[in-house]
């Protein structure tokens, strides 16, 4: 008699075992799904980021943020040099940042994916220009309202693009 109450108590053990197994893979299962409906943590910023995507291949990104980067640069020597009145380390570091032929197409190029982008970047350069004419004129006050003007056209092209790193420009 003990045998059959054994046997149905392995049974039954084994059955609530296959059971909670099951229920694990079926939980594992929707946990996958969930998942994979789930957007990955740079799409959810991206859906949150409302600024106009300007399209760019890898190497087009690395180098606008390369030049964004050098243009920081420029910008810390104008401030370092108007400091002390170097009137000169600031033209250069203004021109550093103004418009160039080179820059003006690089900025087309840039921008070709997105309506407004060239103007913008091409108004940062010629307000960049400014920097380099207040300093030929020995300025102290107007190379701050230069450098103000320009980093205002900085901060309005950061608060309305961002770059959207594309496989082709067809994308």
């Amino acid at each position: 008699m003990k045998t059959p109450k054994l046997i149905f108590a392995v049974v039954l053990c084994f059955g609530c075992r296959a059971g909670g197994d099951l229920s694990a893979a079926q939980e594992e299962s929707a946990r996958s799904a969930a998942s994979a409906t789930r957007p990955s943590p740079s799409e959810a910023l991206d859906k949150l980021d409302q600024r106009r995507p300007v399209p760019l291949l890898p190497m087009m990104a690395k180098h606008q943020k390369e030049n964004m980067r050098e243009h920081l640069q420029a910008v810390q020597e104008v401030v370092a040099a108007a400091a002390v009145d170097d009137f000169d380390r600031v033209a250069a570091a203004g021109k550093r940042m103004g418009f160039s032929e080179s820059m003006g197409r690089m900025c087309e190029h840039m921008g070709a994916g997105a309506p407004g982008f060239t103007e913008q970047a091409l108004a940062f350069h010629h307000t960049a220009d400014e920097i380099a004419t207040a300093a030929s004129n020995r300025s102290g006050p107007d190379i701050l309202l230069a450098l103000s003007n320009t980093l205002r056209a900085c901060t309005n092209c950061h608060a309305t693009f961002k770059q959207q790193v594309v496989g082709s420009l067809s994308e």
